[in-house]
């Protein structure tokens, strides 16, 4: 029987090892799976150690106080693999709990996967020498990244990413429209200020104060704003409280934000994993992120590249307006989006750039993946 490890950190990675699971057990169906995992990856079969959430902690402040805790768990989860002694170990993203743990197993001969290459191309470039120590094979969700590894000398596979694979390429906006009952000429802008509280409380009264400009603007325009949970929908309404903005025609979502993006004919989004979304689903944007200004000073040095934002990573230029720090300011969002609502030629010619890009990344990201850990597996002689 073929013995898989594999440790996911946060609900991202148990959706991107759940997948990889799934297509695993069809190809090895009696492959034990035990490690780290989340509902997802549970429901695949994985049988979870520990519980995923042990793992998710966010910012530098929450991991120094969970520190101990964090390292404590992953001795005992070393002591387990190797008792286990699975013939590979995948680790799914959180990539400073994990290198840890391939590091060590990858000494005592078990080969390691890493699925999905954390952003060295952006900022802290220097890792590639602990992954190089670490990792026997980094399976990479982006064309370009493959080439860094090629050139380190660390085996690596372009997979693809999963969210070009389950969003449709054809637009799918009226149907979500007639699904929430919105006029198809109506003009709809969706606000994603972030998934976090921490993010909301840097985002809310920013994205509010934004959508009450452009509303004075543009006062046919109709907002969606879809939150992850009840803790951050109670954060941003607060912010419309206060900002006396009870009147905007704002329609709250409990979830739903890739509907609300495909619903929208833009998008006034917070940087990170939502912006390729919004990519993915051909919407226009207006990428904007605030942190506190001594991070801020802290980390902007760090950066390699002139843009945050995944679109403008993938098309090597800014395709769409990065607004940050400084520059998100309320009359800087709203004619942001006022000039992509106004301009349609703008519009079409940046979908037709995403369009290029969903099939770019449209790679079957699952059967790539698994395909590559079997290799992996037969060179080694384990299967």
């Amino acid at each position: 029987m073929i013995r898989i490890a594999i440790v996911a950190g946060e609900a991202s990675g148990d959706l991107l090892g759940s997948h990889l699971v799934t297509a695993l057990r069809a190809r090895l169906p009696q492959a034990e799976f035990i490690g780290i995992a989340g509902p997802k990856m549970m429901a695949a079969g994985v049988r979870s150690l520990f519980p995923m959430e042990k793992l998710s902690v966010i910012g530098f402040h929450e991991v120094i106080r969970n520190l101990f805790s964090l390292l404590a768990m992953r001795r005992e989860l070393k002591r387990k693999l190797l008792a286990f002694q699975p013939h590979v170990y995948i680790g799914v993203d959180a990539p400073d709990f994990n290198f840890g743990v391939e590091h060590a197993l990858r000494k005592r001969g078990i080969p390691t996967v890493h699925f999905a290459s954390p952003s060295i191309w952006a900022w802290r470039g220097g890792r590639i020498h602990k992954i190089k120590r670490a990792v026997d094979h980094m399976l990479v969700l982006f064309p370009f990244e493959k080439a860094i590894y090629d050139k380190a000398g660390i085996a690596a596979t372009y997979v693809g990413h999963p969210m070009a694979d389950t969003i449709p390429l054809e637009d799918k906006g009226s149907a979500v429209r007639e699904q929430l009952k919105l006029s198809q000429s109506a003009k709809i802008v969706a606000l994603l200020p972030g998934s976090r509280r921490s993010e909301l409380h840097m985002h809310a009264d920013l994205f509010v104060q934004a959508a009450q400009r452009l509303h004075a603007l543009i006062p046919e325009v109709r907002f969606l704003a879809p939150l992850a949970t009840k803790e951050t929908r109670k954060l941003f309404e607060e912010a419309l409280y206060r900002n006396q903005a009870q009147e905007l025609p704002l329609t709250i979502l409990f979830g739903h934000a890739q509907e609300a993006m495909a619903a929208a004919d833009c998008v006034l989004v917070k940087s990170g994993t939502a912006t390729l979304e919004a990519a993915l689903l051909k919407r226009p944007m207006v990428i904007t992120y605030r942190i506190p200004k001594s991070t801020y000073f802290l980390v902007k040095r760090r950066f390699y590249l002139p843009y945050f934002g995944m679109p403008n990573v993938l098309a090597g230029r800014f395709i769409v307006p990065e607004l940050m720090q400084d520059q998100a300011t309320p009359d800087n969002l709203a004619q942001a989006l006022k000039t992509w609502l106004e301009d349609k030629a703008a519009r079409e010619s940046l979908q037709e750039e995403f369009q290029r890009m969903h099939l770019e990344l449209r790679q079957n990201t699952a059967q790539r993946a698994s395909d590559a850990i079997l290799g992996l597996l037969k060179a080694r002689g384990a299967c």
